[in-house]
């Protein structure tokens, strides 16, 4: 079990060394106490030990208790097959970590009288129209940082993945997406209306949500190694990796600047530790008050609850809830109240965690797409909590890797055994060409090139994809390396009107998190 306590005269000689060497390591001092030199020594080693089993290139952990720093360290390298260190100042791209900063930043003006949680969205936007009247007219504030829209979860996000359109495009278009279901009845994790919110930061404030977020939480904070774009990293960030090209590569930074509201924000371990201190300090820190400690516990309250699922039930039977706040995600693990976010771009995972009661913080930051940052914040918090006969997690995060990938085998095996052979396409493959139009997404472009067609997503200029003849008036999707999102095997299909012209375009992409079937297209033209 790799989370297994350290013993004996190893350990003594191990903490000898670490405390030597405080300072260089990013160890904190007071860690005599209780046994925690002892903690610390074994979550070093865990970390280690998980980032090496999965191959995640580069990784920072940080601690706090209450008020006080334990550990803040880096681990690894920043880019696969390079020498350069990943440390305690490293940035790392948090995504949706960002959410909360942003909540915070309304809680400020909420705290200044200049709005309330439950002024409506077209208050303050007065352009704000959805495809449900209900929602439009009575969407809050409230509403749109809590994710009970009822819009589905993931919906509409390729308006933002790697398009070119403003925040004020993607929201006109908004009225294109049709609910899930009734306004205020599910939870639908929805970053569009983090988007909005960041657009009543701006309309509210007179400045950028990223701006405002700069003036009056991170440089208060003294947050240093946060950044609010990607154009901002200096040369100690890390690269972002996954296994998009067929094998572990390094990406580059994409461009969420678009997307501020629902993600933005980059920041190192040891500047997140100080965001946790301030959690946990119900908005103060180091004797200066940042938000208001009022606000702070609004920010905490469920306001949805989530499913919890029978296999997540029983794959942590400690998590007996799991809600949505303003901003951040609560639920209880060991028996404690647990408030957090996770954060996703192409090439970074995040968690940040803290136990209001308990004191504890946690934040751990990975250049690659794995659960190495759930498995650590789970084995840390254990360990920290001293839980008895402790869960092993990394090899619970492989079995049920392993099951899923198992899962996505049989699928690929169920759709290559479908394939019809011998089954040409209806038309000439230069009629398949033409301009495909989506009203709540744009125009997708099929092209012929040097004899072979071409898909191009118009609002996304790096969506690029080789076509290849699977059946009938179907053709294989074979993505470009312009395309860093890992995506499984997927395909397009025609449907011909009863002039014989293709008349409907369907992308048929399987994926975790962008619903290409909400792209209704239409061949416009002839």
């Amino acid at each position: 079990m790799i989370s297994r306590r350290l013993m004996g005269g190893r350990v003594a000689g191990l903490v000898g060394v670490l405390l030597a060497l405080t300072l260089a390591s990013g160890w904190a001092q007071d860690d005599r106490q209780d046994g925690r030199a002892e903690q610390l020594a074994e979550i070093d080693r865990l970390i280690e030990s998980v980032r090496a089993e999965w191959q995640v290139p580069g990784l920072a952990v940080a601690i706090v208790r209450g008020d006080e720093l334990l550990m803040a360290k880096g681990y690894g390298v920043r880019t696969l097959g390079g020498q350069d260190p990943v440390d305690a100042d490293t940035q790392f791209v948090i995504a949706s970590n960002s959410k909360a900063f942003v909540t915070a930043a309304l809680s400020i003006l909420v705290s200044e009288g200049k709005l309330k949680w439950e002024d409506r969205a077209r208050d303050h936007l007065p352009e704000w129209v959805l495809h449900d009247e209900v929602a439009t007219r009575e969407m809050t504030i409230r509403d749109l940082v809590s994710h009970r829209s009822g819009l589905g979860t993931f919906s509409g996000d390729l308006l933002w993945y790697g398009t070119r359109y403003s925040p004020e495009e993607m929201l006109a278009r908004l009225r294109h997406l049709p609910p899930v279901t009734t306004f205020r009845n599910r939870y639908g994790y929805q970053n569009l209306m983090f988007i909005a919110a960041g657009q009543i930061v701006e309309r509210v404030s007179g400045k950028s949500c990223a701006e405002f977020v700069q003036e009056r939480i991170l440089n208060p904070l003294g947050m240093t190694r946060t950044t609010t774009s990607v154009t901002a990293f200096d040369e100690n960030a890390a690269t972002p990796h996954n296994n998009s090209g067929g094998a572990l590569r390094a990406l580059p930074h994409g461009n969420v600047d678009n997307c501020w509201g629902a993600c933005g924000l980059n920041a190192s371990a040891g500047d997140l530790s100080r965001w946790l201190r301030l959690q946990l300090g119900r908005g103060e820190l180091e004797g200066r008050r940042v938000l208001a400690a009022d606000q702070v516990w609004e920010m905490w309250q469920p306001s949805i609850a989530l499913p919890v699922s029978e296999e997540a039930a029983r794959f942590n039977p400690t998590r007996q809830f799991s809600a949505y706040g303003l901003g951040w995600a609560i639920s209880s693990y060991q028996g404690r109240r647990v408030i957090g976010h996770g954060g996703g771009l192409d090439g970074m995972i995040s968690q940040t965690a803290f136990m209001p009661e308990e004191g504890w913080g946690v934040v751990v930051l990975t250049n690659s797409e794995s659960p190495v940052s759930t498995i650590l914040r789970d084995s840390i918090f254990d360990i920290l909590l001293e839980v008895p006969d402790r869960r092993d997690w990394n090899q619970a995060y492989r079995q049920r890797v392993e099951a899923r990938q198992g899962q996505k085998q049989a699928t690929e095996e169920r759709r290559r055994a479908s394939r019809i052979e011998d089954a040409p396409p209806t038309l000439a493959l230069t009629e398949y060409c033409g301009t495909y139009r989506c009203p709540l997404y744009g125009d997708v472009l099929v092209e012929m090139v040097e004899g072979n067609l071409v898909l191009r997503l118009g609002p996304a200029p790096d969506f690029v994809a080789d076509l290849r003849h699977w059946h009938y008036n179907s053709f294989e999707l074979k993505w470009r390396p312009s395309v860093t999102y890992d995506f499984p095997p997927g395909s397009i299909n025609f449907t011909i009107d009863g002039a014989g012209k293709p008349e409907r375009l369907e992308i048929d992409q399987p994926n975790d998190d962008f619903w290409f079937y909400e792209l209704n297209l239409r061949r416009v033209g002839s």
